[in-house]
C-alpha cells in the first residue's frame, strides 16, 4: 500500500479471496496504517482480524476529554491515544467517532497531529465486500466524504516507532459535528506489536468512550472590539469582532451565494446567526463558536448595545461605543501593519512569513497601509454594500507618522470589491531609521492604537 507523505492519492483495491489468501503478510502487516473499519465499531472489524498474539497485559486509552465527558458542537478537542504494553516494541492504532444512535454514521472530523505520527483513512460500508478506499497521510477526508463518508484517524509508518518500549502516544484533533447529535461513542483499537514485521505475536487492545453534548444555551458575548486595532470603539462601516461562547454552531466565512442585490449586498445572517448594533442588523463576514466578524451598520454615535442571535436564542446585551471614526491598521503577527507597495509586494521584515517574501520599506518608498475605521467617504458609501469600482475616497484629512516623523500623504480610498477596507498611501519619511518604527495615523483628532510598526531599512 502506498501511503507516502505529501502525495495525495485515493485508491481502490478489489481483492479476490484467492489472492488475499496467498499474500497475508502484504495485506495484513499494516505498519503504514490499517484500512478503514478496524477500530472496533459494532459490525466492523478490529486489528485482531489481521494480528494475532493472544492476550497481553497492556491497554489502549484516550485522554483529552473534559472532566464532564461532553462535547460542544463544532468546537475541537485535542485527544491523545496511548497504547501501552510492557513487552512490546512497535505501536499502532485506529480510532473513529459515531453517534450512539447509529454506529454506521460518522460523528465529526479528525485532523492529524503535526508530528507525522497520525493520518486519516476514509471508507464506506460494507468493508467485508473487499472494497477499500482511502486518502493518504496528512489529508482530510473532506473531498471524499460524499463517496467515503466514514473517517478514521490512525498511525503512520513513522508513528509505529520501532524499538520504543513501554508505550507510545498519538495526538490529533477531533472536531464534533456542528450540531448536537446526542451521545457520541469513540471507538479505538490499539496494536502493541513485537516489531518482527509479521502479524503474529502482537497484542490488540480495545476501548470505547461515550461523550454527551453540552446542553444548548444562548450565545454569550465577552467583548466587542475593532477588528484591526482591538480598541473598544467601533465606527459605522468599520469592521468589528465579537468574542464570546456559543456564538455559532458552525465555522465559516461568507461566500458568493450569501450576497444579495446581484452580489453587492452583504449578508445580515450566516447559518442563522445574526448580529445587531443598537438594534440595527450588522453585516456578517465570519462566524465561529467563539468569534464573529461583522461590518458595523449606521448606528448612532455614542453608547450602544450589541447582541448575537442564533438557533439557541439571543445573547445578553454587550456594551459598545460607536464613534464617527475608529482608525486602525490591520496587523501581521500582532505587530506589523499590513502594508504593501503599489505593486502589491509585501512590506515587512525579511522572513516574516515562510511562504511569501516580505522586504522592509525604504525611506522615500510609497507604501499602502490596509486599515479600517476611517469614517465618511466621497461619495458616501453605506455599510452593507461592497465598494464599487469607481473611486471612493476618504472625506477627512489623515496625518501619518512613521518613527515619529511625518509621512507625506499620497491618498486614501476604499478598496473596490471589498467592504470597510481602507487603503492609506503614504511616503516613508527620508529620515526614517533602520528597524521597527512606530506607525501612528490620525483622523479627526483620533489616533490609531499604539504598538503597530513599519519595518524600515535605510
Amino acid at each position: 500500500m502506498d501511503r507516502r507523505a505529501g502525495v495525495r492519492r485515493r485508491f481502490v483495491r478489489w481483492l479476490a479471496p484467492v489472492v488475499g489468501a496467498a499474500i497475508p503478510v502484504l495485506l495484513f502487516a499494516h505498519s503504514t496504517g490499517p484500512d478503514p473499519g478496524h477500530s472496533g465499531v459494532p459490525g466492523e472489524s478490529t486489528c485482531a482480524q489481521c494480528h494475532s498474539g493472544g492476550a497481553g497485559t497492556g491497554s489502549v486509552s484516550v485522554s483529552g476529554f473534559n472532566s464532564a465527558m461532553n462535547y460542544t458542537p463544532g468546537v475541537a478537542q485535542t485527544l491523545t491515544v496511548t497504547v501501552a504494553d510492557p513487552v512490546q516494541r512497535r505501536w499502532g492504532f485506529q480510532l473513529t467517532a459515531r453517534p450512539a444512535s447509529n454506529a454506521q454514521q460518522q460523528a465529526g472530523t479528525f485532523t492529524p497531529g503535526s508530528d507525522g505520527f497520525t493520518q486519516l483513512s476514509c471508507g464506506v460500508l460494507p468493508f467485508n465486500s473487499g472494497f477499500f478506499a482511502q486518502e493518504n497521510i496528512g489529508d482530510s477526508c473532506a473531498g471524499s466524504l460524499s463517496q467515503l463518508p466514514l473517517e478514521y484517524v490512525e498511525h503512520t509508518a513513522a508513528g509505529t516507532r520501532l524499538g520504543q518500549t513501554g508505550s507510545a502516544a498519538f495526538t490529533f484533533t477531533w472536531t464534533p459535528p456542528a450540531t448536537a447529535v446526542g451521545d457520541i461513542v469513540i471507538y479505538v483499537a490499539g496494536n502493541a506489536a513485537n516489531g518482527d514485521g509479521t502479524p503474529s505475536g502482537d497484542h490488540i487492545y480495545l476501548a470505547k468512550y461515550t461523550v454527551s453534548a453540552v446542553a444548548s444555551s444562548a450565545p454569550s458575548i465577552t467583548s466587542v472590539v475593532n477588528s484591526a486595532g482591538g480598541q473598544n470603539t467601533i465606527a459605522a462601516g468599520s469592521w468589528m469582532t465579537i468574542y464570546g461562547s456559543g456564538l455559532s454552531a458552525t465555522t465559516r466565512a461568507w461566500q458568493a451565494s450569501d450576497f444579495t442585490n446581484n452580489g453587492q449586498g452583504e449578508p445580515q445572517q450566516l447559518d442563522g446567526v445574526s448580529v445587531t448594533v443598537g438594534g440595527q442588523p450588522a453585516y456578517i463576514s465570519y462566524i465561529s463558536p467563539l468569534q464573529i466578524n461583522a461590518q458595523v451598520p449606521n448606528a448612532p454615535v455614542g453608547q450602544t448595545t450589541v447582541t448575537v442571535t442564533n438557533s439557541n436564542g439571543t445573547s445578553q446585551s454587550a456594551n459598545a461605543t460607536v464613534a464617527l471614526v475608529s482608525p486602525a491598521a490591520f496587523v501581521w503577527n500582532g505587530k506589523y501593519a499590513v502594508a504593501t507597495r503599489p505593486d502589491f509586494s509585501l512590506v515587512g521584515p525579511p522572513g516574516l512569513f515562510s511562504s511569501v517574501t516580505t522586504t522592509p520599506a525604504r525611506p522615500g518608498d510609497t507604501i499602502i497601509i490596509w486599515a479600517t475605521g476611517f469614517g465618511a467617504t466621497t461619495p458616501s458609501l453605506d455599510p452593507g454594500t461592497l465598494t464599487p469600482a469607481s473611486s471612493v475616497t476618504v472625506k477627512d484629512s489623515i496625518t501619518t507618522t512613521i518613527g515619529g516623523l511625518l509621512a507625506n500623504f499620497v491618498g486614501a480610498a476604499m478598496t473596490p470589491g471589498t467592504a470597510g477596507l481602507y487603503q492609506i498611501a503614504v511616503q516613508v519619511p527620508s529620515g526614517a531609521q533602520t528597524g521597527d518604527q512606530p506607525l501612528v495615523m490620525t483622523i479627526d483628532g483620533v489616533q490609531s492604537p499604539s504598538g503597530v510598526f513599519i519595518n524600515v531599512q535605510q
